[in-house]
C-alpha cells in the first residue's frame, strides 16, 4: 500500500488536508427548497409555529441538505464519476443562518489494478465549532 497518489492533475498523500469551503448561510428559503427536491414535507422544516410548538426554537434543516452540501464539497475537488462510497453521520441540527465548512483529510491511498483508491475522512462544522456532520468516502481515481 501506497501513502500517496498522482492523478494528472492532483497529488494526495496521507494526512493531506483538503482546502475547507464555507457555504452561504441557509435559509428557510434553502430547507423549503431541499424538502420539494426530496419528497420530505414534514412541517418542523417550514413551519416555525409549529416547530415552536414542538419545542423547538425555530424550524431546522432536513439532515440530508447537510450531506448533499458535504457531498457537493468533495466531489467538486475529486469528480462524482469517481466517488464509490459515501457515507455520513449525523451530528447536530442546522438552524437558519448556520454557515457551515466542510473539509476532508486523505486517511488511506492505494493503488489498485483498478486505479487509486482513495479514502477521505469528511466534516462538516457549523459556525460554533460544533460538528453537524461527519463521514467517510471513498474516491478511485484513474
Amino acid at each position: 500500500m501506497s501513502d500517496t497518489v498522482t492523478t494528472d492533475k492532483l497529488y494526495l498523500a496521507v494526512g493531506q488536508e483538503a482546502e475547507p469551503f464555507t457555504f452561504p448561510p441557509l435559509t428557510r428559503t434553502d430547507f423549503v427548497k431541499y424538502q420539494g427536491a426530496s419528497g420530505d414535507f414534514h412541517p418542523l422544516h417550514h413551519d416555525d409555529e409549529f416547530a415552536k410548538k414542538t419545542g423547538f426554537p425555530s424550524v431546522f434543516s432536513v439532515g440530508m441538505l447537510q450531506a448533499g452540501l458535504l457531498a457537493t464539497y468533495v466531489t467538486d475537488w475529486l469528480g462524482v464519476e469517481t466517488l464509490r462510497r459515501f457515507k455520513v453521520r449525523f451530528a447536530d441540527q442546522c438552524w437558519p443562518g448556520d454557515e457551515l465548512t466542510c473539509s476532508a483529510i486523505v486517511t488511506e491511498v492505494e493503488e489498485t489494478e483498478q486505479g487509486r483508491r482513495v479514502v477521505l475522512d469528511l466534516f462538516c462544522r457549523r459556525q460554533s465549532g460544533s460538528y453537524a456532520l461527519k463521514g467517510d468516502a471513498e474516491f478511485l481515481l484513474p
